[in-house]
């Protein structure tokens, strides 16, 4: 159908050509607007939605999550978490002067000892990469911000998700083959981990820090000189154990319960062949899984981070749950606040077996510590590790400390004074949780 109002519009006279230039510019002047319209809303809104390309030498937000890599390459070595998964690990990119620097630092997260526990652990991220969680933030120790994080901030970091149960040092020749399913790969899965960050560059890497926390801390003391040896000759590589320093100490009630416990790990996961062998031939192999032992024989420097009364040590160690039936320390350990002055003095001989067992590490040249008088576990991982409400001793945060000695600027072996001394601890409470639980 013909369009009347359009014909009666242009109909009414007929145009000359002034009317067609005057009618030539405004469509042009419209047209050139509406273009630099579009041009200018496509710039903003780019701006605002797309992430801003850094030069290569500008570190991401240190709020940034990192995501989980699995290892691929562990198919073909059988290097296989508790279940069967593929292991996995977070690595961030260095930067600028950190470029060349690398440091790795092992999950912790104990073990299990036994067919049952480890069939429940395999349900956990702790035994399978199923329940990892997908992107972790890297705080503390593994922070990209300088302001937490003075010395190692720009470095290449990698976080190693720990799920064999044994410290990276089990063998599969010790694995049940009646349909339990375990998978006793930790040694395998140390190497296929190492073999994966070598050829990401780590091959020439200038400097180099291996670190864990708890069984990770365990993990480093086992693996520190390893690590030392697929390294160049000329690079500068050290270790660190974050509450790793495990005792062999009896329970409130004279029982050696983390003995008994770890030669159970020993026996059900073959971990004596990851062991130092000159230790397993002299004595009994579950004594040379203790840092005691093993940090007689490393010959890669090495740094000791621990509270003096590390609370998984007493609550797990020292007073196990079984050693209290009539619950006299159910409060204190969970909070050494909650302590008597009797429970107290205990603990101060648990402080004493600690210093005692480190007493010939002290006179290490080339090792360092710091044994605060905190009732903590881990503190290089978060907050603890560097901030204004860090612990200190004689006035100096665990980073400040590590970094003195990583970079050889002074000696670095700082041992607190006996609790209840030092204002600047957290102290853990535990308390308030198992309530919850409860309730």
């Amino acid at each position: 159908m013909e369009n009347t109002g359009f014909r009666a519009f242009c109909c009414r006279r007929k145009w000359v050509k002034r009317d067609w230039a005057i009618a030539t510019v405004a469509i042009t002047v419209i047209i050139a607007a509406i273009i630099i319209f579009i041009l200018f809303f496509t710039v903003f809104s780019d701006s605002r939605n797309r992430k801003t390309s850094s030069p290569t030498f500008a570190p991401p937000s240190a709020g940034d999550f990192v995501p989980l890599t699995l290892l691929q390459s562990a198919k073909a070595t059988g290097a296989f978490c508790l279940n069967g998964s593929l292991p996995g690990y977070h690595f961030q990119k260095g930067f600028g002067s950190g470029s060349s620097n690398w440091l790795l630092h092992i999950e912790g997260g104990g073990w299990c000892n036994s067919i049952e526990s480890c069939n429940s652990r395999k349900g956990t991220s702790l035994g399978s990469s199923n329940y990892m969680e997908h992107q972790v933030q890297f705080a503390g120790i593994l922070s990209q911000d300088p302001s937490q994080n003075p010395d190692f901030y720009n470095w290449n970091k990698v976080k190693l998700r720990y799920c064999d149960g044994a410290s990276f040092a089990g063998h599969p020749e010790s694995e049940f083959k009646n349909g339990t399913k375990l998978f006793f790969r930790g040694q395998l899965i140390w190497e296929a981990m190492m073999n994966e960050l070598l050829s990401l560059g780590l091959s020439k890497a200038k400097e180099a820090f291996l670190t864990g926390c708890s069984a990770g801390g365990l993990a480093t003391f086992i693996h520190c000189d390893d690590f030392r040896d697929q390294l160049p000759k000329d690079a500068t590589v050290k270790c660190l154990a974050d509450a790793g320093y495990f005792l062999d100490e009896p329970d409130i009630l004279g029982n050696r319960t983390m003995l008994a416990f770890y030669r159970d790990v020993l026996q059900l996961q073959g971990v004596a062949k990851s062991l130092q062998q000159d230790c397993v031939g002299r004595m009994e192999p579950v004594k040379c899984i203790f840092p005691q032992e093993i940090i007689k024989n490393v010959k890669t420097p090495f740094f000791v981070v621990n509270p003096a009364y590390d609370s998984w040590q007493i609550e797990n160690i020292l007073v196990p749950i079984g050693s209290d039936p009539q619950g006299y320390w159910s409060s204190c350990r969970l909070s050494i606040k909650k302590c008597d002055a009797t429970q107290v003095k205990r603990l101060q001989g648990y402080r004493d077996a600690m210093l005692k067992a480190l007493s010939m590490f002290q006179r290490n040249e080339e090792g360092g510590m710091f044994i605060n008088s905190c009732f903590s576990h881990c503190q290089t991982s978060y907050s603890a590790w560097h901030s204004p409400n860090s612990p200190r001793i004689n006035n100096k945060t665990i980073a400040e400390s590590v970094g003195d000695w990583y970079f050889n600027r002074k000696e670095s072996k700082l041992i607190d004074c006996p609790y209840p001394c030092n204002p600047t601890c957290n102290n853990d409470d535990y308390t308030s949780s198992v309530l919850s639980a409860a309730v």
